[in-house]
C-alpha cells in the first residue's frame, strides 16, 4: 500500500510577494495584473478571498468585488526561484518527487518510515523544513493515492496537514462536493447535477456501467475517483515518472484590441519563443502548429498546419503560424492570439543533409539561449522582432524552467 504526500504552497504568489514587501501582509492582494486589465487572477490573499476573489477570475471582476485590493503584476522569475527551493527540500525526503505545477508537488513516501518516521510525523517535519528554508507556509495531504492526497491538502488549507487513513478514502470523500474531485469542471458538474449527483458519495453509489453509458471513459474514471483511487488521465503513471504533455500552448489577450500588423506578428513571435522553449524542455518535437485568433466581437478562429517533420525551433514555429495568420486575419481589431502545438515526437524526423546541418546549428544556438534564460530569467534573451510585443509572462501559466523539468534539448 502506497503512502503519497501532496504538498500545496498556500497562496504561493501572494506569499512570495509578502516576503518581498512585508507591508502587504494581512491585506487584500491580487496577483496577475492590474485592476483595469483583461487578464485573470493568478492568486489572491486570504483577505481578498473573503470578498469572493479567486484564481482564474477576471481581474476587472476582482476589482469590483474588492475595490480596496492591491493589484500586482507579479514576479514569475522569483516564483521559480522559490519553487526551486521547495523542490530541494522535497528531494531530501523522497527520491520520487513530481512537481505538478510551480506551487504543488507529489511525493511517494512509501517505505520511508524507518528513515523519516510515521506519515504524520514525517509530514510535520517536512512542513517545518519548508517554512524554515523558504519562509513560506504549505499544506500537506497524506493518502494512499495521489487523488485523495490532493483533495486532502486542499481540505487542510491554510497551513495544515491532513492524513486520510488507509481504508477511509471513500468515507472521507463522500460528503464533499463533486467539484472537489480533480478534473471535474463546470461542464462535467452540470452533467452530473442533471443526473442528480451533487456529492462524491452520490457518485460512488452509482454503477460503473451507468456512468460509462452517460459519460464514456470519463464516467469510469469518475467512478474510480469516487472510491479514492487514481483513475483516468489526470493521474496516469507513477510519482516522479515521465509524464509528458499532450499539447503545449501559450496565448495573449491584448490590453486593448489592436489591428497593427507589426504588433500582431511580434506577439506571434514571442508566443512562438515561449512554446518552443517548453518543447525543448520536454525533449519534444511538434508536427502540428495551430493558430488561435479572437476578434473584438469574440469571434474565434483556429487554423492548423501539420509539418512533414517535428520541430522545437522558435523561428520554424513562427514561420508556420505567421503563414496561418496572414491567410486568416481580415484586418479587423484582434483581442487575443494564441499558439497551440501537438502531434509530438521525441525525434525530429528525417531531413535532407543541408536542412539537417542548418537545424543542428539552430538547435545549439537555442540550447545556449535556454541556458541563459535558466540563469537570468525568461525575458533575458529574445529574438529582436519579438521585443516589439507587449507579451509578458503570466504567473498562472504553466511556465518553463520548473524544478525537475530542465531542458533536454542538448548541450
Amino acid at each position: 500500500m502506497k503512502t503519497i504526500f501532496h504538498l500545496d504552497m498556500d497562496a504561493f504568489f501572494v506569499s512570495v510577494e509578502e516576503l518581498l514587501n512585508p507591508a502587504l501582509k494581512r491585506k487584500a492582494v491580487v496577483v496577475g495584473g492590474q485592476r483595469n486589465q483583461r487578464g485573470v487572477v493568478a492568486a489572491a490573499s486570504y483577505a481578498a478571498r473573503k470578498y469572493g476573489v479567486h484564481s482564474a477570475m477576471p481581474l476587472r471582476t476582482a476589482a469590483m468585488l474588492c475595490p480596496h485590493a492591491i493589484f500586482l503584476d507579479g514576479h514569475p522569475q522569483l516564483y521559480r526561484e522559490y519553487s526551486e527551493r521547495v523542490y530541494h527540500v522535497l528531494q531530501r525526503f523522497s527520491p520520487q518527487v513530481e512537481m505538478a505545477s510551480i506551487d504543488e508537488a507529489y511525493l511517494d513516501m512509501t517505505g520511508t518510515e524507518r528513515l523519516h518516521g510515521p506519515p504524520l510525523q514525517c509530514a510535520h517535519r517536512l512542513h517545518e523544513c519548508v517554512k524554515v528554508e523558504t519562509g513560506l507556509n504549505c499544506s500537506i495531504g497524506i493518502a494512499t493515492s495521489r487523488m485523495v492526497a490532493k483533495v486532502a491538502s486542499d481540505q487542510a488549507k491554510p497551513n495544515g496537514i491532513l492524513w486520510v487513513l488507509p481504508g477511509m478514502e471513500a468515507r472521507f470523500l463522500a460528503p464533499l462536493d463533486i467539484r472537489r474531485i480533480p478534473g471535474v469542471g463546470k461542464i462535467t458538474e452540470r452533467h452530473l447535477h442533471a443526473l442528480g449527483i451533487h456529492k462524491v458519495g452520490d457518485l460512488a453509489r452509482l454503477e460503473e456501467s451507468f456512468l460509462e453509458s452517460r459519460l464514456g471513459k470519463w464516467g469510469l474514471a469518475l467512478a474510480g475517483k469516487a472510491k479514492g483511487v487514481d483513475a483516468g488521465a489526470w493521474f496516469d503513471g507513477e510519482v516522479g515518472g515521465k509524464d509528458e504533455p499532450k499539447s503545449i500552448s501559450h496565448e495573449h489577450t491584448f490590453a486593448e484590441d489592436t489591428s497593427s500588423p507589426t504588433g500582431l506578428e511580434a506577439t506571434l513571435l514571442r508566443l512562438s519563443e515561449m512554446v518552443a522553449r517548453r518543447l525543448r524542455e520536454h525533449g519534444l518535437h511538434a508536427r502540428t502548429v495551430q493558430l488561435k485568433l479572437r476578434y473584438s466581437d469574440f469571434t474565434t478562429l483556429t487554423r492548423a498546419h501539420t509539418l512533414d517533420h517535428g520541430t522545437q525551433l522558435d523561428h520554424e514555429i513562427f514561420e508556420q503560424v505567421r503563414t496561418l495568420f496572414r491567410r486568416t486575419w481580415n484586418g479587423k481589431a484582434v483581442r487575443l492570439l494564441g499558439i497551440h502545438t501537438s502531434g509530438f515526437m521525441e525525434q525530429q524526423g528525417q531531413l535532407n543533409l543541408l536542412d539537417a546541418e542548418k537545424t543542428e546549428r539552430w538547435r545549439k544556438a537555442y540550447a545556449a539561449v535556454d541556458r541563459l534564460r535558466d540563469k537570468f530569467g525568461e525575458q533575458s534573451v529574445s529574438l529582436a522582432r519579438s521585443l516589439e510585443a507587449s507579451v509578458r509572462e503570466r504567473p498562472h501559466e504553466n511556465p518553463a524552467g520548473l524544478p525537475g523539468k530542465t531542458s533536454r534539448s542538448g548541450t
